[in-house]
C-alpha cells in the first residue's frame, strides 16, 4: 500500500476479481463550503476516481469522474487493443444477410379485422341454431290401379283382385321417412322459429342443440302463406338469437347463413343481400301451398337443402331472415323470409296458435311498375294502384274504385304492393282503416285526393287475389282499334252471359289480335266506362273510340267475373 500526493489511497494485490471490483479507498478534503469525498476504484492498469461533492449537511451537490493516472500513451494502447478485439469478433462471427423488414400493411390489418368479425358472428349465433330431424309415416298404399282406373270413394282396390291373390298385395307395415332442417331459438323457454315445410305432417320432431342435447318438440303453429312455423321444446335458459329490424337491411351488406345443409351440421356460409322485397317466387314443390305472402330477402350466401328454417344474419350477428327457398343448387340465388314478417307471425302462433291476416280483397300493382298508367295520373310519384276489386271482398263495400292510387294507410306512406300488404296484414278485422287515395277525374288534369275508409276482412286462401309488382307483356298491336264488339246490357243478355249488371256494355266478340284480347278482356265482360266516361249505348261507344289515342293508352273500366277492374289498352312502340 502506498499514498499519493493527492491523499488518495490505492489498494493492490487483490486476487479475487469480485473483491477487486468492490474495493476502494475513500478520502476527503475540506474545501470552502463543503467536503469532497473521493472513492477510488482499482482495476488492472486502470482505475477511476469518483468525486462526490457534499455540503455541510452531507447532501450531494455533484459527482465527477476522473482518470488521474491515465496517460495519453495508455489510452492509445487501450483503444488499439479494443479495435483489435472488435475486428477479431467481426471476422469470427458469420456474416449476416441483409434482411428487409416488411412495412406494416394497413389493408392486411383491415382484412384480419373483417375475418375476426365473421368468426365472432359464427361463434355468437351458432349456439342459438338447432338441427331439426323430422320423422314421417308413409301412408300411400303399395297397390295402385293403372291411370284412369283409380278407386272410387270408399272402394278398396284389392276388391278387384281375386281372393286367392289378395295376400300378395296386403299393405306392408308403414315405412318411415326422415328429413332434416334447421331452426333458430327465439325464446329462452324453448320456442324455436323454423319453416312450415320443415315440420309439416311430422309424426316426430327431434331438436338437437349445439351442445349436443336432444329434445322432442311439438308444433305450436304453422302459417302456410309465409311458410313460417313455431315449435316448442321443454327446457329453459336457452341461448336466444337477436332478431334485426329487417326494414333497415340494405342491399349489398353481408349476409351469413348458418344451418345443416345436407346433414352437415352448423355449416356457415356467407355472401351478400342481393335484393329485397322479392315476390311471385314459385315454390319448388308443386304440391306445396302457395306462399301468397311474399317479401323475400334474396341472398347469394350458399343455401342448400337442410338450411331451411335456419337464420340469415348480418355482420352484427342479428337475424335478418329465415332461409326458405333456393333457385336450384349452387346458383347463388336463395330467399329468406324477412325477420319482421317472421317475428309478427311467430308472436301470433305462440299466443294464439294461428296467424289471422286482415285483407282488403283487391288486386294491386306498384305505381312505379305501371308506366302505362303514370301519364293518366300526373303529379303522382309513388303509390299502389288498385287494379281490381273482388266482389266478395271488403273493398267492394267501400268507396274504393279500380284505378285509385293508394298513397298511405292510416297515415303511413306506401310505395310498393308489399308495403300495402304489410300495412294491412296486422290490422284488426272489421276495424276502420283509412286509405289516402288519388283518383283520376274526367280529365287527366282533374285529380282528386280522397280519404277512403275500408273495414278489412279475414284473409282466406281461396279468395285471395293479390298481385305484387308483376310485369305485364307490352301490347304490340297496331290495329288502332280496341278489337271488340259490344251490346247494351239487357236482362236477357245478362242471363245469357251470367253477369250481374244492369247498365254498361257487354262484350259479345273479341278480336284475338286486338288490344282488348291482348289485355285479357273476354266475351261476357261488362264495360262501364272509357277514359272515365260512362258508357251504356253502343252508338255512343263507337263515336267515343273514334277519337281515342291508342298510342297514349285507353283506360277501360269493366266488370269481369263479378270483379270490378280496369285495363289500359295501349299500342306498343314500333
Amino acid at each position: 500500500m502506498h499514498r499519493n500526493s493527492s491523499d488518495q489511497y490505492i489498494s493492490s494485490g487483490f486476487t479475487n476479481y469480485a473483491s477487486f471490483l468492490n474495493c476502494g479507498i475513500y478520502t476527503h478534503e475540506n474545501k470552502g463550503s463543503g467536503t469532497i469525498w473521493k472513492k477510488s476504484l482499482v482495476r488492472p492498469s486502470l482505475y477511476t476516481t469518483m468525486h462526490w461533492h457534499r455540503d455541510q449537511n452531507h447532501r450531494i451537490l455533484k459527482a465527477t469522474n476522473h482518470f488521474p493516472f491515465m496517460t495519453r500513451q495508455k489510452l492509445h494502447s487501450l483503444l488499439s487493443i479494443f479495435a483489435i478485439l472488435v475486428s477479431t469478433l467481426a471476422l469470427s462471427s458469420p456474416a449476416k444477410e441483409n434482411v428487409s423488414v416488411p412495412k406494416p400493411n394497413p389493408n392486411l390489418d383491415l382484412a384480419r379485422q373483417l375475418n375476426q368479425a365473421f368468426v365472432q358472428v359464427a361463434e355468437e349465433v351458432s349456439p342459438s341454431v338447432v338441427v331439426i330431424t323430422v320423422t314421417q309415416k308413409t301412408t300411400e298404399s303399395p297397390f295402385k290401379l293403372p291411370p284412369g282406373q283409380e278407386q272410387n270413394d270408399g272402394e278398396d282396390p284389392l276388391d278387384r283382385v281375386p281372393p286367392e291373390f289378395r295376400k300378395f298385395f296386403r299393405q306392408s307395415p308403414q315405412e318411415k321417412s326422415t328429413g332434416q332442417g334447421s331452426g333458430v331459438i327465439i325464446r329462452e323457454d324453448g320456442f324455436i322459429l323454423t319453416n312450415r315445410h320443415v315440420v309439416e305432417d311430422a309424426e316426430k320432431i327431434e331438436v338437437r342443440l349445439k351442445d349436443g342435447r336432444t329434445f322432442q318438440a311439438e308444433v305450436r303453429g304453422v302459417d302456410a302463406p309465409s311458410d313460417v312455423a313455431v315449435i316448442k321444446i321443454n327446457t329453459q335458459s336457452l341461448p336466444v338469437a337477436r332478431l334485426a329490424d329487417s326494414s333497415k337491411t340494405r342491399v349489398g351488406e353481408f349476409a351469413i347463413a348458418i344451418g345443416a345443409p345436407f346433414a352437415l351440421d352448423y355449416t356457415v356460409t356467407f355472401g351478400h343481400v342481393s335484393a329485397k322485397d322479392r315476390s311471385n317466387i314459385v315454390m319448388p314443390d308443386p304440391e306445396s301451398p302457395t306462399m301468397t305472402d311474399q317479401s323475400f330477402i334474396q341472398t347469394d350466401a350458399n343455401i342448400n337443402p337442410g338450411n331451411s328454417g335456419g337464420p340469415l344474419v348480418n355482420i352484427d350477428g342479428e337475424v335478418i331472415g329465415i332461409n326458405t327457398l333456393i333457385r336450384g343448387l349452387h346458383t347463388g340465388i336463395g330467399f329468406a323470409v324477412p325477420s319482421n314478417l317472421a317475428r309478427e307471425v311467430a308472436d301470433k302462433l305462440i299466443t294464439d296458435g294461428k296467424f289471422t291476416r286482415a285483407w282488403l280483397g283487391v288486386s294491386i300493382r306498384s305505381f312505379r311498375e305501371y308506366p302505362e298508367y303514370r301519364e293518366f295520373v300526373p303529379g303522382i310519384q309513388d303509390g299502389v294502384v288498385v287494379t281490381e276489386i273482388l266482389p266478395s271482398g271488403p273493398a267492394a263495400k267501400s268507396e274504393l274504385k279500380p284505378g285509385d292510387v293508394v298513397t298511405a294507410v292510416d297515415g303511413k306512406a306506401v310505395v310498393t304492393s308489399q308495403q300495402l300488404k304489410d300495412a294491412v296484414r296486422g290490422k284488426t278485422i272489421g276495424q276502420n282503416v283509412k286509405l289516402d287515395v288519388v283518383r283520376q277525374g274526367d280529365s287527366p288534369k282533374d285529380i282528386q285526393r280522397l280519404k277512403v275508409i275500408v273495414k278489412p276482412g279475414e284473409y282466406e286462401d281461396k279468395n285471395v287475389l293479390v298481385a305484387s309488382n308483376e310485369t305485364y307483356p307490352k301490347i304490340d298491336s297496331s290495329s288502332g282499334t280496341l278489337g271488340l264488339k259490344v251490346q247494351a246490357v239487357t236482362r236477357d243478355l245478362a242471363e245469357h252471359y251470367n253477369v250481374n249488371a244492369t247498365e254498361g256494355l257487354i262484350v259479345t266478340s273479341v278480336d284475338k289480335t286486338g288490344l282488348a284480347a291482348r289485355n285479357g278482356i273476354r266475351v261476357g265482360d261488362v264495360i262501364t266506362s272509357i277514359n272515365q266516361h260512362r258508357v251504356s249505348d253502343p252508338k255512343e261507344f263507337r263515336e267515343l273510340i273514334k277519337n281515342l289515342d291508342t298510342k297514349r293508352g285507353v283506360i277501360v273500366n269493366l266488370i269481369s267475373e263479378g270483379a270490378a277492374k280496369f285495363e289500359i289498352l295501349k299500342e306498343g312502340d314500333d
